[in-house]
């Protein structure tokens, strides 16, 4: 088995997500690293999760942490091979690390779009995988810019998917794939993966 696109599930702060995904072959999973985000990954707990799962990238996802102190505390951490910001000034100051970049921008309207595309060149000669957030929706014009940007740069859409629209969205953009949100488990060792597996199963294409 395997997925028909490359998929992320982000803020992953439970096993059952973590042994989920990994089950149905996503590609990257992305843990909070920010001791004031709800989802925060102790380095102890990263490694109980990672020790569980196999064949899965693992992303350090970052909201506001400086550099500097983004590459100390992965210095307690074995096992990521992305980082995940959101600033963009942040950019160049992790360009030559040993780490992938996945930059994550919120869109709150389209024309922010238009501003992405403008630098599409640069994200691409960086390696910079752009992922796109927000609350729009994926009508013909976004989907448009969308395309747009996708077709001179890495992007991922991680807004407005669902398991009706997301083969759609695979054959009228050039994306890389899509990201998707791991979520609390209702208990330890239950969780309602209804949407999540609803897309996820979608995606499902035969060997």
């Amino acid at each position: 088995m395997a997925l028909r696109t490359f998929v992320k599930i982000s803020s992953v702060n439970n096993l059952s997500d973590a042994r989920y995904c990994a089950g149905m072959y996503v590609n990257v999973m992305g843990f909070a690293l920010e001791q004031n985000d709800s989802n925060y990954i102790s380095p102890q707990k990263f490694k109980v999760l990672s020790d569980w799962v196999s064949g899965v990238e693992f992303v350090a996802e970052f909201k506001n942490s400086h550099p500097e102190n983004i590459l100390t505390t992965l210095q307690d951490y074995e096992g990521f091979t992305f980082i995940q910001i959101e600033e963009e000034a942040h950019l160049q100051m992790l360009l030559n690390t040993n780490y992938g970049l996945i930059w994550k921008v919120e869109l709150e309207k389209i024309e922010r779009l238009d501003e992405v595309i403008m630098m599409a060149e640069s994200l691409k000669d960086g390696g910079i995988v752009v992922l796109l957030e927000g609350d729009l929706s994926l009508d013909q014009s976004v989907k448009a810019k969308i395309n747009e940007l996708s077709s001179k740069c890495d992007v991922l859409v991680g807004f407005d998917i669902t398991a009706e629209n997301v083969n759609e969205l695979l054959e009228e953009t050039q994306i890389k794939g899509i990201a998707l949100k791991g979520g609390d488990e209702i208990k330890p060792g239950i969780k309602d993966f209804d949407e999540l597996a609803d897309i996820l199963e979608t995606l499902e294409v035969e060997d």
